[in-house]
């Protein structure tokens, strides 16, 4: 879950620089980027909630 938690803010960071360099990079990368961190929200948000019911039971 941590690792999750790590890679949403590195797709995050990474994306917001790319979008704030502008240019083709941004064209190329800066949609990308931003599909990942949403990818790895829903799974950082999965494993929390993993986490949760197995610790009910």
């Amino acid at each position: 879950m941590f690792i999750a938690m790590i890679l949403v803010l590195l797709s995050l960071v990474l994306g917001i620089g790319v979008m704030m360099k502008g240019g083709k990079v941004n064209q190329k990368y800066g949609n990308k980027l931003m599909q990942a961190r949403v990818w790895f929200q829903g799974l950082a948000i999965a494993l929390f909630l993993l986490a949760f019911m197995m610790s009910k039971s």
